[in-house]
């Protein structure tokens, strides 16, 4: 009965031709549409489990029980799982950023899984195989990363032109939740260009298809077998799937791809101008043509948007000939405009509708946490349990407005007892040890490594730009 209403919801009046009780019917009996419906995920889930793969990662990390502790985190070894898709036969493989960050190692788990409709299981076809996987460059704003392994000719999912996706659209989300790799759920496309956290301008396509831990990195498809996205985070209260899955939008993952392949980095560029949402609040009392939209709210003297003649409520219509018609589309098209390039910008000014040429130019890079910058690989400290960023030659100092140009930025703390009782902070910048002015990382450890157990060390130490000393004795 329970099966019957579920048909019910979801298929209307198809299921009434066929009575609720009576003689249970072979499979080949079942409704045409029904069986239509089943054999075309099957297709589409088998073909796209072969370019999904599973993530080992060893590294550091934070622990989950002190993720809300700020930059005072500690970094303890961790092993993680997530997932990836391939998207370029030769190797190349996309996942989530926060799968990879703080990695010592990366293995890429492929294990093929053929779907048998006869038999309504799932077997793996072939043995699995385990890759050494290099990592080639990562992006925190959007949370992706490009990591690419030594083979050629493997199966993928092409990233080639935009493909539209629509709300309420049948979706399949692939991946390896909990480290169950092929996992296949179905859901449909919840809302496009959702914005969670206001303050980030980064938006997401929310899906009701069941995502966990290890999916992270995974493809959301459609039913064509396209990418609609990059399986990110979840909303829950429990740890688990509750409906609220959200992906990176396609758009966004083609363009931080071709960036990472062709340059390893995703530049930060900036127009100058800061804008914000309309409300009709705000539309009323400053007597604006529309209540819903765009306005730009401030513009930097110096930047583009003043030499391109934008102005302080400009009401903005369309970028590049796309209607703009709320801040997350705003933010996402500048976003993924191609650098070096103008920005086509389409305003209203006091009512009149007038077009503007912007080019965006590089901009500071956004840091969220210290952490994000380190490379566990060589920023590692371990005498006196810190991860280090050398300031020479970094636009680090002057992004935090440190009144030291050289030295060590303490990025990051290690997990457990360090070697030495060194009172350390994140944010703490090592200027000098035992009076010798520090110049890198390197110099550091060299002159670590020529002190005894026992022998005094005073750290001189900028911290909440004021100037102190750390001593303590080496053990």
């Amino acid at each position: 009965m329970i099966r019957a209403k579920t048909f019910w919801l979801v298929f209307g009046c198809m299921v009434l031709s066929q009575p609720l009780g009576g003689q249970a019917q072979s499979p080949d009996a079942a409704p045409g549409i029904l069986k239509e419906y089943d054999q075309a995920i099957d297709q589409i889930a088998e073909r796209a489990m072969q370019s999904v793969v599973e993530i080992e990662v060893t590294g550091y990390g934070v622990p989950e029980h002190e993720k809300d502790q700020g930059d005072q985190q500690a970094l303890e070894r961790q092993r993680s799982i997530g997932s990836g898709v391939i998207v370029d036969p030769d190797g190349y493989i996309i996942t989530n950023n926060h799968v990879v960050a703080g990695a010592l190692r990366i293995r890429v788990i492929i294990a093929p899984a053929t779907v048998e409709l006869a038999m309504g299981n799932t077997h793996l076809s072939n043995p699995q195989r385990v890759y050494e996987a290099k990592l080639i460059g990562t992006t925190h704003y959007a949370d992706l990363a490009l990591i690419k392994i030594d083979e050629k000719g493997l199966p993928f999912i092409p990233l080639p032109q935009p493909f539209s996706f629509r709300l309420g659209q049948t979706v399949v989300a692939i991946g390896a939740p909990e480290g169950l790799d092929h996992t296949v759920t179905k859901g449909i496309i919840s809302a496009v260009g959702r914005q969670p956290e206001v303050d980030r301008p980064m938006v997401y396509v929310q899906t009701d298809a069941p995502i966990n831990p290890g999916n992270s990195g995974g493809p959301l498809i459609d039913r064509n077998g396209n990418l609609v996205g990059i399986n990110t985070f979840i909303v829950t209260s429990g740890g688990g799937s509750e409906g609220l899955g959200f992906a990176i939008p396609e758009p966004i993952v083609r363009f931080v791809y071709t960036e990472l392949k062709e340059h390893g980095i995703v530049p930060n560029v900036t127009i100058g101008a800061h804008a914000q949402s309309i409300t009709p609040a705000l539309a009323a009392g400053l007597k604006l043509p529309q209540d819903w939209g765009v306005i730009l709210s401030d513009i930097d003297t110096s930047g583009p948007a003043a030499a391109a003649g934008l102005r302080q409520q400009d009401v903005v219509t369309a970028i590049d000939g796309t209607r703009i018609d709320s801040l997350p589309k705003y933010t996402a098209y500048l976003y993924v405009h191609r650098r070096n390039t103008p920005i086509r910008m389409e305003v209203l000014r006091d009512g009149k509708p007038l077009t503007v040429s912007v080019t965006a130019v590089a901009a500071p890079p956004m840091i969220d946490n210290l952490s994000d910058l380190i490379d566990p690989r060589k920023d590692l400290i371990a005498s006196l349990g810190i991860f280090v960023i050398d300031l020479k030659h970094s636009q680090v100092g002057a992004m935090l407005n440190l009144r030291s140009d050289n030295g060590v930025l303490v990025a990051g703390l290690l997990g457990g007892e360090p070697a030495t009782a060194a009172d350390l902070s994140v944010g703490d910048v090592i200027r000098a040890v035992n009076g010798t002015p520090l110049d890198s990382s390197q110099q550091l450890r060299q002159i670590l490594a020529g002190l005894k157990p026992g022998d005094a060390v005073v750290l001189e130490v900028e911290r909440q730009s004021v100037l102190q000393y750390v001593a303590f004795e080496m053990e």
